[in-house]
């Protein structure tokens, strides 16, 4: 893909790119045309387990850094990645099937995460308690865990790294880090930029290798204190299972499955714009996507008929070849397949389809995208996270019952609430039991924001001053004078 880079030796281990102790490769694929752009080196368990040791023994030292060094550091990656932001966002672009000015913008939001958590890093923490004894003093303060795992998924390979890596350096951790075997190339150049930053040997590693087999060998060294996952509901909760033995910290941003409100008094063309970005974003493989639409009774055939209009006018075509392409490809075969399959399972039970079905590219994995009204409530279209382009739109009443519906899933992630009331949207958003809320806003995502979920979506947060408490160890200090 990049010829000035050697994806014989993809991983980096201690400061050196280098290849596997055997000879096992993987192709990436372009989404968009299903050709190969890449062979890539394929570790395992072995080579996670170097790079554990690796970061092992750079935390002795990097430990002791001061923060004003972590902070240049880390505001040099962020430097580093604005000044190559067009190649980065072309391979993501490539790799991913994401669109080239959403590739651009996930690079730029990546070196922003760089450059929050370098001024994080310098900003003071602990408390002086007061004493009930004049004798005694007591304060607090906080030191880095220890080695930190980065475990990541394809549909936003760069940011989320970012959005672990940098807080993970800025407490002073070490990172061992697993790029998705699906789009890892552009998670390569985020780390070419931070060895390029001048990190230390050690302090940042990269392995690739399968996801089970990896992972499972790195939480068994005691090294490891901390555990950054971003992906499914049910990996997490292995992880959780394998974290019991060593006792290490979690941070987990798991799955979605959120609403998109519309109350009657909503700035209709607005809740359209916001629903075409909440959905359609990266082709609709989004973690906080709109995934269920609730749409009260009063505003419901104008929402639906300008939201239809807006899908209708989506240009679907190859986002790298195409500058003016609305929609890209998912992933792969397989998740259109799946897709398309609980699309039609709902239609076979009574759905209607809103939305016509389009003319495609004759190679890669596009899905037309799919509205559907009257779908039945016990089908998997209505009540599981459809990672595509594709949703179910019902209509409601009042807040209770949109409350009640919206609420009424085992996951709490993100999300979204159209009203102009402030009443209502007091009420609305204290009301969803979701870790991310955006009120008349489809794009919440801050670097200075703590994002994160409830139920079973997850367990910490990411961002903001808590996101860098991920990576950090308490201490309590008591003394007698």
């Amino acid at each position: 893909m990049r010829p000035d880079f050697d994806y014989s030796k993809s991983m980096l281990i201690d400061g050196q790119w280098c290849a596997p102790n055997r000879n096992n490769t993987i192709e990436v694929v372009n989404p968009a045309t299903d050709e190969t752009v890449a062979e890539l080196s394929y570790g395992g368990a072995e080579e996670a387990l170097e790079a554990v040791e690796a970061a092992s023994r750079a935390f002795a030292t990097w430990k002791q850094t001061s923060a004003r060094q972590r902070a240049d550091l880390l505001l040099k990656v962020s430097e580093l990645l604005l000044q190559r932001q067009e190649e980065i966002a072309f391979i993501l672009a490539v790799e991913s099937g994401k669109r080239l000015a959403e590739a651009v913008g996930e690079v730029r939001f990546s070196a922003e995460y760089f450059r929050w958590f370098a001024e994080e890093a310098r900003r003071p923490d602990g408390q002086f308690i007061p004493s009930d004894a004049p004798n005694k003093r007591h304060w607090t303060r906080s030191q880095p865990a220890g080695v930190a795992l980065t475990l990541t998924p394809w549909n936003f390979p760069v940011s989320i790294q970012a959005r672990k890596v940098a807080p993970a350096l800025a407490a002073g951790c070490t990172v061992v880090a697993r790029a998705s075997q699906k789009a890892p190339l552009s998670v390569i150049e985020l780390f070419r930029c931070l060895v390029d930053a001048g990190l230390p040997p050690g302090v940042v590693n990269l392995i690739q290798g399968p996801a089970a087999t990896t992972t499972a060998a790195m939480m068994q060294h005691p090294a490891v204190r901390v555990v950054s996952f971003t992906g499914s509901t049910q990996v997490g909760q292995s992880l959780i299972r394998e974290s019991a033995n060593g006792i290490q910290k979690l941070a987990l941003e798991l799955g979605g499955n959120s609403p998109f409100i519309v109350f009657n008094d909503a700035d209709i063309d607005k809740a359209v714009e916001g629903a075409m970005i909440a959905k359609f974003r990266n082709n609709g493989q989004s973690c906080i996507g709109a995934n269920r639409f609730y749409v009260q009774r009063g505003v419901y055939d104008a929402f639906v008929e300008k939201f239809v209009a807006q899908i209708h006018r989506m240009k679907i075509a190859d986002p790298v070849a195409d500058a003016k392409s609305d929609l890209g490809p998912m992933i792969d075969h397989g998740a259109k397949g799946q897709l398309v399959e609980l699309a039609e399972a709902a239609i076979a039970r009574g759905a209607t389809r809103l939305t016509d079905l389009r003319e495609l590219p004759e190679q890669g994995s596009y899905v037309s995208p799919v509205l559907l009204a009257d779908v039945p409530l016990d089908t998997a279209f209505s009540c599981q996270e459809l990672f595509g382009p594709a949703a179910p739109v019902f209509v409601f009443d009042d807040e209770d019952e949109v409350l009640h519906a919206a609420n009424n899933t085992d996951m709490g992630l993100a999300s979204y609430l159209y009203t102009e009331g402030f009443g209502r949207a007091t009420r609305v958003t204290e009301g969803l039991e979701y870790g991310v809320v955006g009120l008349n806003s489809a794009l919440p995502s801050v670097a200075y924001a703590p994002m994160g979920g409830w139920k079973h979506s997850g367990m910490g947060r990411e961002g903001a001053r808590v996101g860098m408490e991920e990576f950090m160890e308490w201490k309590y200090i008591a003394t007698e004078l």
